[in-house]
């Protein structure tokens, strides 16, 4: 039970907040998909890869109590993809458009509390599964979409970057794309069961 409260919950409902707050001014300052460098898109990459890294470190010494193989594949792609984009630049637009969807992280560690805590009936439990489909559907469902029909728009600034680059634009939310569809998945039928037995 103690192992997942070795995260701080402060810094797992700041994190989204940062990146709310931060959206704002990276829309106006990055201008291209490519080669592009500030003080405040660097810190919120290096962040992000130690938050991945931190995590996916706890799921490597629990597994497969905290997760299993989908778990350390989301976390190593999005490590790789924020640590590309830190070092070089490219792709920094990209890179923020997936890290949004980390807004649903705080929910779903809710909902680990809530189960661990033997709160399954309550309605808490429902209501945070009504926040986490809502939550999904935007974060990682819509925005992934969005993120698709963006690159096809801005192609030809895409193939200017490196070729690793390129291979991250592409694979790196392809994965996660069909991971977030596998669990949305299993998120409407948790949903729905518990919905079930509500009625």
């Amino acid at each position: 039970m103690l192992v997942r409260t070795y995260q701080p919950i402060s810094f797992e409902l700041d994190l989204p907040l940062l990146f709310s707050c931060a959206s704002r001014y990276i829309r106006y300052q990055i201008l291209s998909v490519y080669g592009h460098f500030n003080p405040l898109t660097l810190r919120l990459c290096q962040v992000s890869a130690g938050y991945f890294l931190s995590d996916l470190g706890m799921i490597c010494w629990f597994y497969p109590s905290l997760g299993g193989l989908e778990y350390v594949v989301h976390h190593s792609l999005s490590a790789i993809a924020v640590a590309y984009s830190m070092y070089t630049g490219e792709g920094q637009l990209y890179t923020f458009m997936v890290l949004i969807s980390e807004v649903t992280t705080p929910e779903i560690n809710m909902r680990w509390f809530l189960d661990t805590a033997g709160l399954k009936r309550s309605y808490a439990y429902l209501i945070n599964g009504v926040v986490i489909f809502f939550a999904w559907l935007v974060a990682r469902i819509l925005l992934f979409i969005y993120m698709f029909y963006h690159v096809s728009l801005h192609y030809d600034q895409v193939i200017h970057m490196h070729i690793f680059g390129i291979l991250l634009v592409f694979g790196v939310p392809a994965a996660l794309g069909v991971m977030n569809l596998m669990w949305f998945g299993k998120i409407i039928k948790g949903l729905k069961k518990n919905l079930s037995k509500r009625v």
